[in-house]
């Protein structure tokens, strides 16, 4: 017809599937309703909620709840498939995911952030400014209990008065951390200490006795250092030569605050994941998390290792990536690259 524009077939196609994925976004978007049920470490409870807080904003008419019983804790609901997502300071152990294959619960492993365990004393303490990790296992293995007391028995110099101490609970990953980093088994210590899942109990008691001496996650001190003191770790490995170091965003990252810095995860369900809001959430958790985990006061991955771990959702592929040989050596990028 004279005077027209004839379009070429490839552009009208591209043009009407770009308007019609336009229109879906919106669209799609507000679709998603739901109840999201996520439990677990309450290390990594406040990156879980402030994701939760910033995708609600976007969509809401889904609803996203967050728990803190603890990693082993929260590991039993997911097993049983009382919830969707697990917040787990440490990896999952074989009794847990034999738990989930008993009830036919199929998960995505992912790490969402790096954390560092401090060890802190009350701001008054002006004597434990640096502990050897062969202190901290004195003071801590199962056979201190009820015989290593007093500040004095870890070292002559210092003040000949009770040391009272605090600590996560048994069903704390932050708890099998460092027992298994300081004791050299998961689980083995004393037992004579204020223990809480909850770190702001520990804050509190440590900061309101001037004898007290505690252990939780470095984001908790950050929040509270102005009421709370960092004891430096000197792991005394010949190899590192580096004495005492504090916890940091830079020590915990580089490795030289070994051996109290390690990766936090969630745990997706794959039944769960099918759900257009859960997918959604992940997909938002993983893209967000550089940022808000520096917000809340935590230790951001590597670029690489989010964009691996993007692409493992995607793929959903199953199960731990701790059961492969040698994984304690290898670092997340490898870890999830061997598990592609």
């Amino acid at each position: 017809m004279q005077g027209s524009t004839r379009i070429p077939t490839a552009r009208l196609v591209a043009a009407v599937v770009g308007l019609a994925l336009a229109a879906a976004g919106p669209a799609q978007a507000a679709s998603l309703k739901g109840r999201i049920a996520a439990d677990g470490s309450s290390t990594v409870y406040p990156i879980t909620e402030a994701v939760a807080e910033e995708f609600q904003k976007a969509h809401d008419d889904v609803r996203v709840t967050v728990g803190i019983s603890g990693t082993g804790g929260g590991f039993k609901r997911f097993g049983r498939g009382e919830t969707d997502i697990s917040d787990a300071s440490r990896p999952i152990k074989s009794s847990e995911g034999e738990l989930c294959a008993k009830h036919g619960v199929e998960y995505v492993e992912l790490p969402v952030a790096f954390d560092g365990l401090s060890v802190v004393v009350h701001p008054s303490n002006t004597w434990a400014e640096t502990m050897t990790v062969k202190e901290l296992k004195m003071l801590w293995e199962p056979a201190a209990e009820g015989k290593v007391t007093r500040w004095s028995q870890l070292r002559a110099d210092w003040p000949d008065q009770e040391i009272h101490l605090f600590g996560p609970g048994v069903d704390s990953g932050t708890f099998d951390y460092f027992t298994e980093a300081i004791v050299g088994k998961a689980q083995s210590s004393r037992g004579d200490f204020t223990s809480s899942e909850d770190d702001n109990v520990l804050v509190q008691g440590v900061s309101s006795d001037p004898l007290a001496l505690g252990f939780f996650g470095l984001a908790y001190y950050e929040q509270n250092q102005d009421r709370l003191k960092l004891v430096a770790i000197d792991d005394e490995n010949p190899a590192n030569g580096a004495g005492p170091i504090l916890p940091s965003a830079e020590t915990v990252e580089s490795g030289a605050y070994a051996p109290l810095a390690r990766p936090i995860f969630i745990y997706v369900s794959q039944k769960a994941a099918a759900r257009p809001e859960v997918s959604a959430f992940i997909e938002f958790y993983l893209r967000e998390a550089p940022s808000l985990v520096k917000e809340v006061g935590y230790i951001s991955l590597p670029g690489d290792v989010y964009e691996l771990a993007r692409q493992r959702f995607a793929a959903r592929r199953t199960g731990t990536l701790y059961a492969q040989r040698g994984a304690k050596g290898m670092t997340l990028a490898a870890l999830l690259q061997a598990g592609s």
